[in-house]
């Protein structure tokens, strides 16, 4: 059973979403943090409603870390706090962030939609329905799986590069999006960063 949307944050909730992030960062590695920087928070029942959400960590333009979950499992505030320090020390991709680079680190929230499944009957079908730039796709074979978010689409323009890396990142040949038993769901994100 599917469940409403959580309508979406306006810039000031979500900024605030991004310094909790910063916040909880800084506090995973013992740096000073003025705790007002994220006050908005204290008091917006809106963050205790439950949500997926991706914390995506870059470091000079280039990715740091990025882990999330693809369905409501907690609040919103404690989604992001949780996926902040696991994008920051468990992201298997990456060794754990150390302190000085903190101040390099940018930080960008993504709350996302709940998963549909998408309908296709050839690999022709599945990239005719794919909607570049706005859908994040979810591949699921057997065993494996693997999300890219709509973010992904702006270094993966190509629909048929992008599926083909996102197997490769589920651990399938490049070629298993053409070929059958792969389920394909896609969602959306509203996304906030530094």
């Amino acid at each position: 059973m599917a469940t409403a949307p959580i309508p979406p944050l306006d810039r000031t909730q979500g900024m605030a979403l991004v310094k909790l992030a910063r916040r909880t960062l800084a506090e995973a590695l013992h740096i000073p943090w003025d705790l007002t920087e994220a006050e908005p928070l204290s008091t917006d029942p809106s963050l205790e409603e439950k949500q997926a959400t991706f914390v995506t960590l870059k470091r000079q333009g280039k990715l740091r870390g990025c882990i999330g979950t693809l369905l409501p499992v907690t609040t919103l505030r404690n989604s992001v706090k949780d996926n902040t320090f696991a994008a920051a020390f468990r992201d298997p991709r990456f060794n754990a962030v150390q302190s000085g680079e903190f101040d390099e680190i940018e930080i960008e929230i993504s709350l996302l939609t709940s998963p549909a499944p998408l309908a296709f009957d050839s690999p022709k079908a599945l990239l005719m329905n794919l909607r570049t730039g706005l859908d994040g796709v979810i591949i699921k074979k057997g065993g494996a799986s693997a999300t890219f978010l709509p973010q992904v689409w702006e270094q993966i323009p190509n629909p048929e590069t992008f599926l083909s890396q996102l197997c490769l990142k589920a651990g399938l040949s490049k070629q298993a999006w053409q070929e059958p038993g792969l389920d394909v769901f896609t969602y959306q994100v509203q996304y906030f960063h530094e």
